[in-house]
């Protein structure tokens, strides 16, 4: 039996969403314990924010999706930010501040293409 799908599921930006929030897991990983409730902490959920965002204004009027897309490309600048803080604190190294800026602007571009498209639609 095939599982349920959502129709969000098969958006490329939410999938890209989602590796994001993989790769800030992994990289998050190799940053001090005391930053745990700290900047770790803040990074993971500005980059859980994004998929969340698509997920909860997929389905909805294409007006209150687009609210939902500037809001998890808000939490995509958000995150910009975390990455630039772990590298200047050495906690991350400059390829990976790079590769999450890689991520993090094809997310950004998806994210306003599909508000473009859903605004042109209307």
């Amino acid at each position: 039996m095939e599982k349920p799908k959502f129709k969000f599921e098969d958006l490329k930006v939410n999938q890209k969403a989602l590796d994001f929030v993989d790769y800030t897991y992994v990289i998050t990983k190799k940053f001090p314990k005391e930053e745990v409730y700290g900047l770790s902490s803040q990074y993971k959920r500005a980059s859980i924010s994004v998929p969340l965002n698509i997920a909860e204004g997929a389905g909805d009027t294409d007006a209150q999706f687009n609210r939902y897309l500037q809001m998890a490309w808000d939490s995509a600048k958000e995150c910009v930010v975390c990455s630039s803080i772990a590298r200047r604190q050495d906690f991350i190294t400059l390829e990976e501040d790079d590769e999450a800026r890689i991520k993090l602007t094809e997310i950004a571009k998806m994210t306003t293409s599909l508000k473009k498209y859903l605004r042109k639609d209307n």
